[in-house]
């Protein structure tokens, strides 16, 4: 939750002609990861459940791809970049232990 407002907040510093593309398409990716893990948290098999942590885990690679294109079009600062990026790897690998523990 925290990371969909950092990303609403930086958003909101690109360009007006974004508004419709890369900030659009970065808030979207950002609020599906968490509504996925509730979501799917709310099924009533563990198999919809990791399923939906997938769809969450692909929507953050998204956003991190985003967030990358962002940066080359210098959009964000370096120091920017890498707070948010560094969210997104926290979040990531969280993503991937709790799916291994699913698994078992």
């Amino acid at each position: 939750m925290l990371l969909v407002g950092d990303v609403y907040q930086k958003s909101a510093q690109f360009p007006k002609g974004e508004l419709y593309g890369l900030t659009s398409q970065m808030r979207r990716a950002a609020i599906s990861i968490p509504s996925n893990i509730a979501e799917g948290y709310r099924r009533s098999t563990k198999k919809d459940f990791k399923q939906f942590l997938h769809i969450a885990h692909g929507s953050l690679s998204e956003l991190e791809t985003q967030f990358e294109i962002a940066h080359s079009l210098e959009m964000t600062s370096q120091s920017e970049f890498e707070v948010i990026i560094g969210e997104i790897q926290a979040i990531d690998r969280m993503l991937s232990a709790f799916l291994d523990k699913i698994v078992k």
